[in-house]
Parts: structure tokens; C-alpha cells; sequence
């Protein structure tokens, strides 16, 4: 579905990426690991077109990303971004409804609404919670939004930028395993940037660890343990000794 070849980015003299390779098949989740400033989030953007890499190919379906009709492209993506980034002067429904209010997606305001109801019931939230707004919410709860919005529309592919973050363990597990039911529900190819390894045995089918510019490691998750990578063994267990130097 997603082909990143030899994919290189860089900012000034700051080499984020320095020859990504990495293949996610369809209907498939790809977890992708490693430290902060690893370059996860510069990564995400290309394929989304977001960011122009300086270099190399990013293939969706075999076709140039770069290339097409734009809409039509990111019509096919969904995604359920890290701080929730929901619209506070919006109601909740409105939040979900959001892609199918405007734009080649737009649907009449009552479907629409009817959908973003539909969307809040599979990730457990009541039809009440469509008429108050964001701030009237935990972060949990928000966060459940955020991701039926994610899949409002449908889409083929679902990126998550670090689902679980700042949510206690308990609401992290349920987030996880909605993401888990929905992707395998939808039959979406899913891709999630996280730090969470509970998260990432959760909801991977495969993960890839990257650091300095490249892929280390890229396996199912089950080989996770023993890869003999000693990358991917330092991050997995929080060790603080190994060829990845923690800052200080």
C-alpha cells in the first residue's frame, strides 16, 4: 500500500532522514518506533505530502505521492492526531463531521450528523456528547473523538501520531483496543508513531525502528523480543546503556 525508497530529508545541516526504506502492505498496521527527533513525525508528513522529501520515492498503491489529484489523495487518509486537535468553537459532532461538512467528501448536515452520532457509538461515547463542546470533556473522552473522526469518512489508510499519550494506563488500554477493532473492522492499512510499547503490542501487526535517518529494524511484532538488534533491543526495554546515547 505505502513504499518509502531511500527517502531523505533534511532541514539546514540537520540530516532528519538519511535513506528510509520501508514497505506497509495492505490492510496491515505498521507501528514505527524510536526516540524523539528520530525523525517519526518528518516521515509521516512526507507521505502525506506535507513536507517535500530531498530525495527518493514515497509510492501509495505504486504511484508517486507527488503526483494526481490532491484532494482525491488525501481523501483516502484518515487521522487521529497527538494532542486531539479538536476545533474548541466546534461541538463535538461537528469535530467528527468535520471532513463531510466541506470539500469533495461533503455530505447534507443532517447525514452528516447522523454519521458523526453513528462514529461516537463505536468508540463508546453517547449520542449526548454531540452537542457539547470540547472543553466540556476529559482527555480521554477527547481523545475517543479524535479518533472518530479519524474514521468519519471511511478512509483506507489511518494514521496515528502517538495515540496514548498523556491519558492514564486504563483509558490508554481501551483506546488501544478500539484502535485494534476498528482498523481490523475497517480492514484500513494503519500506520502509528509511538513511544508506547504497550501500545505497540497492542495494535501491530509489524513494527520499524527508526533511528539517525534509517530503519534499524523492520519485523513482525512477535519477533520483536528476539531480534537481535541491539537498537531495537535497548529501546523495547529502557535501558539506559547501549549504542543509543540518552541525552543528559
Amino acid at each position: 500500500m505505502i513504499e518509502l525508497k531511500d527517502v531523505r530529508k533534511a532541514f539546514g545541516d540537520n540530516h532528519v532522514l538519511r535513506g528510509v526504506n520501508l514497505t506497509i502492505e495492505s490492510g496491515t498496521s505498521m507501528v514505527i518506533i524510536g526516540g524523539s527527533g528520530t525523525g517519526k513525525s518528518v516521515a509521516l508528513k512526507c507521505i502525506l505530502g506535507l513536507i517535500t522529501p530531498d530525495s527518493g520515492m514515497i509510492t501509495l498503491d505504486g504511484k508517486d505521492v507527488t503526483a494526481g489529484d490532491r484532494d482525491a489523495f488525501l481523501a483516502r487518509f484518515g487521522m487521529l492526531f497527538q494532542g486531539g486537535a479538536l476545533f474548541d468553537s466546534l461541538p463535538v459532532w461537528q469535530n467528527v463531521a468535520f471532513r463531510l461538512l466541506r470539500g469533495s467528501l461533503k455530505r447534507p448536515r443532517e447525514e452528516a450528523r447522523e454519521i458523526a452520532i453513528e462514529k461516537l457509538r463505536r468508540v463508546g461515547l453517547k449520542p449526548d456528547v454531540a452537542d457539547k463542546f470540547p472543553a466540556e470533556l476529559s482527555g480521554g473522552m477527547q481523545k475517543r473523538v479524535g479518533l472518530a473522526r479519524a474514521i468519519a469518512a471511511e478512509p483506507e489508510i489511518i494514521f496515528f501520531d502517538e495515540p496514548t499519550t498523556g491519558l492514564d494506563p486504563i483509558m490508554s488500554g481501551v483506546i488501544n483496543d478500539l484502535i485494534r477493532e476498528i482498523v481490523v473492522e475497517m480492514g484500513a492499512t494503519a500506520m502509528t508513531i509511538t513511544h508506547d510499547m504497550t501500545s505497540v503490542r497492542a495494535i501491530a501487526d509489524n513494527i520499524a525502528m527508526l533511528h539517525d535517518g534509517v530503519i534499524k529494524w523492520t519485523g513482525p511484532v512477535g519477533e520483536m523480543d528476539h531480534s537481535g538488534d541491539p537498537y531495537l533491543d535497548q529501546f523495547i526495554h529502557g535501558r539506559a546503556e547501549g549504542p543509543i546515547e540518552a541525552v543528559r
